[in-house]
């Protein structure tokens, strides 16, 4: 059982959030020897991360054999880092990776599995088809005992009645193929059972996939390591003197303390993607006066950045693009409220396009999430709103079906109704609904159709790529993104811009030292997660680029903070 925070209280090593980034930084300083302590400000713990695909991009881990090697690996990062290169960072970076993993996996409770994921530009030179990102093992959360409770649970719009999936195609197949093969029918059936005895037994399920399963790894390993996470807890100031930060105060539910960290104090807070000041000034579609609907944490204000400006740090807005751009819907809740669903499956499938409000595609729907992102707010630069639809005719809708709609045989009117899925007869009658140009949807439909009756796509080049075609369905040929919108009734929801991250961020040291306005390190005050600045630039090569630094420069921080480096 965590005992509570007391005022005066001292240890090595205290932590400002729990994210992949914390809890990385804070299990390699304890094993090293260090007293840690961790706070997040949230009631649960887990970040950013609990609702992540759980992914680390590592070139050169051990699970993907011996196709990748470091030369090539560093040429991809100088093709996608461009002017933000940074060779010191990158080096550190494709070095110590796989021997995060390693350790990792042989000294804590954390655990990967191999992916197929392509590098996002498999194309770009030193770009790979398959090999460089891990997945974090499934876990049962009830080994975090009474803990169990504090883990944030998973984003509630990409689960089943509360259900992970395990990250993978074969998975997803069997839910889509349930009412069509009875070894799928068998196969879902023994998964709701086994997660509606877990809720019964635990009050949610207990068996988790992704970053939920990550995250609960990671705390696992800290209460293994008698490391206490204190959850609502935020840290509202750091404690500086001549020998730089020494601590900080911290708000408890029984007061404000003050903890002293005799190596250093590190912000791992997540971020600032719900800092609306500083996102509508950073993002480009809130400055023209659009819409950003995050699926990020609440709690990710930019305290991190707030308390290590206050210490002198240097942050600055940078990147061409400060966050990971994600398109989201949003899923009416009921009550007047909207929850995000982000897409990440349906825009690779044939059949679904996406178009602008003049009925124009404007982008290879099959790339990333970012880069489909990135197209978005480039398209309706000069506009008011940034969106899109995304269109569906019969055949993909009850195959796929279409962000937060479900597939056969879960009716559509449980969508239709609630006014997050449109429905039309005809595309004229489906442009109404959404306010398309009607003769602009039918024209470009039309042009777009032409080619994909023959599974070609002149106008963006779909299906190109290995990473095009790794989420599609491998069913259709010749070309598993590609297929003619024909079959009516129709189907849209409608697209607006999100994130799952920012990228800015302190601008530190390679072992993490925060680094004031003239260069120099701060003595005792380190940023590790989203609130060091990213090493991909504003870019998104691959699946994990995100979650891999953070493990690693987490590592290679609580390796520095105990001398081990």
């Amino acid at each position: 059982m965590t005992k509570t925070l007391t005022d005066g209280q001292s240890c090595d090593v205290l932590v400002v959030g729990s994210g992949a980034g914390g809890l990385a930084t804070a299990v390699t300083a304890a094993k090293h020897g260090l007293d840690v302590v961790v706070i997040e400000k949230e009631p649960v713990f887990g970040g950013t991360t609990a609702f992540s695909g759980g992914v680390l991009w590592v070139p050169g881990n051990r699970h993907c054999g011996a196709n990748d090697n470091r030369d090539e690996a560093r040429r991809y990062m100088m093709e996608e880092t461009g002017n933000f290169y940074d060779a010191a960072a990158v080096e550190a970076y494709l070095e110590t990776g796989p021997e995060m993993l390693d350790w990792f996996e042989r000294e804590t409770s954390v655990a990967f599995v191999p992916t197929l994921y392509p590098d996002y530009h498999p194309d770009v030179p030193g770009g790979v088809d398959v090999g460089r990102s891990v997945l974090a093992a499934p876990f049962d959360t009830s080994a975090l005992g009474k803990d169990m409770k504090r883990l944030r649970p998973p984003l509630s719009t990409i689960t089943f009645m509360g259900m992970m999936f395990n990250s993978s195609n074969a998975d997803i197949k069997h839910f889509f193929n349930a009412t069509k093969s009875l070894k799928s029918f068998l196969y879902v059936s023994k998964r709701l059972a086994l997660h509606f005895s877990e809720v019964l037994r635990y009050g949610r399920g207990a068996n988790v996939t992704s970053g939920n399963a990550l995250a609960a790894r990671l705390a696992k390993s800290c209460f293994d390591l008698n490391i206490p996470i204190h959850t609502d807890c935020p840290a509202t100031k750091l404690i500086s003197g001549p020998d730089g930060v020494t601590g900080a105060e911290i708000r408890t539910p029984d007061g404000v303390v003050t903890v002293t960290a005799r190596k250093g104090v590190v912000l791992a807070a997540g971020g600032f993607a719900q800092d609306t000041d500083r996102i509508r000034k950073a993002y480009p579609h809130l400055k023209r006066g659009g819409e950003h609907f995050t699926p990020v944490p609440e709690g990710n204000t930019g305290d991190g950045i707030d308390l290590g400006e206050a210490a002198g740090g240097k942050f600055d807005v940078q990147f061409p693009n400060t966050s990971a751009w994600m398109p989201v819907s949003k899923v009416p809740t009921g009550n007047g409220s909207f929850t995000a669903f982000p897409h990440l499956l349906d825009r690779y499938k044939p059949g679904i396009v996406a178009v602008l409000k003049s009925g124009a595609r404007f982008t290879n729907e099959s790339e990333s999430y970012h880069d489909v992102g990135a197209a978005l707010m480039a398209a309706c630069e000069g506009e008011t709103e940034t969106a899109c639809w995304l269109i569906a005719d019969q055949t993909a809708m009850r195959k796929y079906g279409l962000g937060f709609a479900k597939p056969a045989p879960v009716p559509t009117a449980l969508y239709t109704r609630s006014g997050y899925l449109k429905k039309g007869r005809t595309l004229a009658e489906l442009a109404e609904a959404c306010g398309i140009d009607p003769k602009g949807l039918e024209r470009h439909i039309a042009a777009y159709n032409e080619g994909a009756r023959q599974g070609e796509d002149p106008a963006f080049r779909r299906g190109s790529t290995a990473f095009n075609r790794y989420l599609a369905d491998p069913e259709v040929t010749p070309n598993p993104c590609v297929a003619p919108l024909e079959t009516g009734p129709f189907y849209a929801v409608k697209i607006v811009m999100g994130d799952l991250g920012t990228f800015d961020g302190f601008e530190t040291t390679v072992e993490g030292q925060v680094l004031d306005r003239e260069g120099s390190a701060i003595p005792g005050l380190f940023a590790v997660g989203n609130d060091r600045a990213s090493i991909m630039g504003g870019n998104y090569p691959g699946a994990g680029i995100t979650l891999g630094p953070a493990m690693t420069f987490g590592y290679i921080t609580g390796r520095h903070l105990a001398g081990a480096a």
